[in-house]
């Protein structure tokens, strides 16, 4: 599915990650010192940020939201869409944009929502913002977070080194002398399997039963309430999709790589990611990879990556920019898009005292 908007203008990016990090470069835990080295060397990721209890990817999302709405100075009451895009919603219900809309101080008419997207999480929410604003509709924001280190299993060794936690805030707005942004969207269920947690839906719950569930059962459920990440067959996905994905979008566009200031990809795996620019032809110093201090933060690794190495670059006049998603689900998605000047994306650590969202 291809769309373009028309007269909306991303003006603000700003990202926020746990203080916490962790390296098994540097603690191995359950790794030789020569596994976490080779570990390092082939998925990009030196240390993580893995985010302590009780705060969830809503809270580092809302500390995004509270810093970039000082920076643009604008009015909470004055956003008229607010969408969540996770995998880690605090509740079952309320939607957790409900609450965002609350601790916010956005208007009680504002349009609030969730999305469970992970990889390709970010592109969807620009585009479902973009397509939402319009004529009474100026002013979006786009929340995206996820709080992955918590599916992990403490003994896993595929997962535990590469997946880290971060939240984000991007603004949208209208304005009539906007560049058109570009949208290219797609998913194949087929590969659900792949990236999977099983357990925790309704298909699966983990809700106490009467009778009790047997000790068998409890066991089974832990490590299917776990991530589940089928390396190999993640990996050729990514090759077989993703380079025609940004091929096609530099076609719509009716450009190349060479006229593009920046590509942008979901930070999935540093090897994965060399093999996509290679394909694609892209110039290493236009390619964004930035996971070896945060690793890959799922929704939030586009947002994450910008404020980490492009703030100057977009504070100091417009940018075109690539940005792709891809993954879990399969799903994917790329978009083309001009930005800036705006002010500089920036990235902040959640600070230790920050109060935890709560319902009420």
């Amino acid at each position: 599915m291809k769309s373009v908007i028309n007269g909306v203008r991303i003006v603000g990016i700003r990202a926020v990650v746990p203080r916490e990090r962790h390296s098994y470069v540097e603690e191995p835990g359950i790794f030789t010192a020569e596994e976490a080295r080779k570990l390092h060397a082939s998925i990009g990721v030196y240390e993580r940020r893995v985010l302590p209890r009780p705060w969830c990817a809503s809270d580092m999302c809302r500390a995004a939201a509270e810093g970039l709405l000082a920076q643009l100075g604008w009015d909470p009451a004055s956003v008229d869409v607010l969408i969540f895009v996770s995998q880690d919603g605090d509740y079952v219900l309320p939607v957790t944009a409900a609450v965002l809309q609350h601790h916010l101080g956005l208007s009680s008419g504002a349009a609030c929502f969730d999305v469970t997207l992970g990889c390709s999480g970010f592109v969807y929410g620009l585009w479902m913002a973009g397509r939402l604003l319009g004529g009474q509709v100026k002013r979006a924001l786009v929340l995206c977070g996820d709080n992955s280190t918590r599916y992990l299993h403490p003994e896993d060794k595929a997962t535990l080194p590469l997946f880290g936690d971060a939240g984000s805030a991007t603004a949208l707005e209208l304005d009539e002398g906007a560049s058109p942004i570009r949208v290219a969207l797609g998913t194949d269920g087929a590969g659900a399997k792949h990236i999977f947690v099983k357990a925790g839906g309704k298909r699966d719950c983990l809700i106490p039963s009467d009778p009790p569930k047997s000790e068998a059962e409890m066991q089974r459920l832990y490590r299917d309430a776990r991530l589940q990440l089928n390396g190999a067959e993640v990996f050729a996905f990514t090759l077989r999709a993703v380079p025609g994905l940004l091929k096609d979008a530099l076609a719509d566009g009716g450009i190349t790589t060479d006229d593009l200031d920046f590509l942008v990809p979901h930070q999935a795996n540093k090897m994965m990611l060399e093999h996509i620019r290679k394909k694609v032809g892209c110039a290493a110093e236009k390619y964004i990879i930035d996971m070896e201090k945060f690793g890959n933060t799922s929704s939030a690794s586009i947002p994450l990556a910008i404020c980490s190495r492009l703030g100057g670059e977009l504070a100091a006049g417009r940018k075109k920019l690539l940005m792709a998603g891809f993954g879990v689900g399969w799903s994917w998605g790329t978009v083309l898009a001009d930005i800036g000047p705006i002010p500089a994306p920036t990235l902040a650590e959640l600070p230790a005292d920050y109060p935890v969202m709560e319902v009420g």
